[in-house]
């Protein structure tokens, strides 16, 4: 038996609603210093609260750095903007609306 989408009524392996999501989220990544003159690479604007714990582990360990999910926000110990954007864009998010 198909599953169905509780949103869209739809079978679930017809149509995947993350895809359109991904491409009208305005995403900002900013860069952080902290104490001991440390760096923190913030990711903001990711509105699904799973999602977002699944993409900050993937970035973690991809990036082999530190780092926390809190409320939406993605933390990531170190200067990591440019691999970030790269990453977000790979996984199907709009270029033009990741801001750093």
């Amino acid at each position: 038996m198909q599953e169905i989408d509780k949103i869209s009524g739809l079978p679930k392996d017809l149509f995947d609603i993350t895809n359109i999501t991904k491409g009208q989220q305005q995403i900002r990544i900013s860069v952080k210093k902290i104490r001991f003159k440390k760096l923190l690479t913030i990711i903001s604007g990711i509105n699904e609260k799973i999602l977002v714990k699944e993409l900050g582990k993937e970035m973690k360990h991809k990036f082999a750095c530190g780092g926390t999910v809190k409320e939406n926000i993605i933390e990531l110990q170190g200067d990591h903007k440019e691999k970030v954007k790269k990453f977000l864009i790979m996984k199907g998010y709009n270029e033009s609306l990741i801001e750093m």
